[in-house]
């Protein structure tokens, strides 16, 4: 008997051990090399959209580096997620930082607060959940279908977190109140959504793209330099539109 429990014992201890050692097989598959993944089209789309908004900001004649780096970044992040690919988090942390930075040199505290306090720290438990549900073949995210309970979820909260940070706002003067406020809640579900692991992250973040093109065309009135961020923010709201299709087409083909 006692025999027969240590048999046991020791096949468990195996099977635990293999599982580790699938597990870190998994998140060491996910990590690798991102670029090599990236198809001839994907190319396509990533170059032309790097040169565009390239072009953007040598024809305002004052290039913003700053500007120029963080939306490449962007880019590289949109055409990564539209792969399920986590190393579209890991960039997605790195470009809240900087436009951050962009956001507070035009008094855009609505956006510099959402994408510190919410997108940042939400990117990083994304890159968490998704190297912790990758799909059979481990070189992407597994999908989630989203339940009735997600939703009420998401609502009630999107609502809490939009007339919490309107007061904020307020208090801080921000230009284009409304509009950031409505920006909050956009990138509210995105962030949430992609934290889900759901294919309608990309309509929360094409969402929200068609409220910071707004934003930034009324900024570019009072100051020309923040026209190439428009560009920038119409080809994110591309890239999103490409993404959902990715997503869409990879989830109904396991179903």
């Amino acid at each position: 008997m006692f025999r027969e429990m240590r048999r046991r014992r020791q096949v468990l201890e195996e099977k635990g051990a293999i599982a580790i050692l699938e597990k870190r097989e998994s998140d060491v598959l996910a990590l690798r090399n991102p670029i090599k993944s990236i198809t001839k089209k994907e190319w396509g789309i990533l170059i032309c959209s790097m040169l565009i908004i390239g072009i953007s900001n040598l024809v305002t004649g004052n290039v913003n580096m700053l500007m120029l780096l963080a939306a490449w970044i962007g880019v590289i992040s949109l055409i990564l997620a539209a792969k399920g690919n986590v190393w579209a988090q890991i960039l997605m942390v790195v470009f809240s930082v900087l436009y951050a930075v962009i956001s507070w040199t035009f008094r855009y505290w609505g956006e510099m607060i959402t994408y510190l306090g919410m997108t940042l720290p939400m990117a990083v438990c994304s890159t968490i959940t998704w190297l912790k549900n990758p799909s059979e073949n481990g070189k992407e995210v597994a999908i989630q279908a989203l339940t009735r309970k997600h939703m009420i979820v998401l609502l009630s909260f999107g609502s809490v977190v939009a007339a919490f940070f309107y007061y904020i706002l307020q208090a801080l003067d921000t230009p284009n109140i409304v509009l950031s406020t409505v920006s909050i809640e956009t990138s509210f579900l995105a962030a949430a959504l992609t934290l889900l692991r759901s294919s309608y992250y990309a309509l929360g973040y094409a969402a929200n793209d068609l409220v910071l093109i707004v934003l930034w065309i009324l900024a570019s009135f009072k100051n020309p330099e923040y026209i190439p961020v428009v560009i920038n923010f119409a080809i994110f709201l591309f890239n999103d539109m490409y993404g959902f299709l990715c997503w869409r087409k990879r989830e109904l083909s396991v179903k």
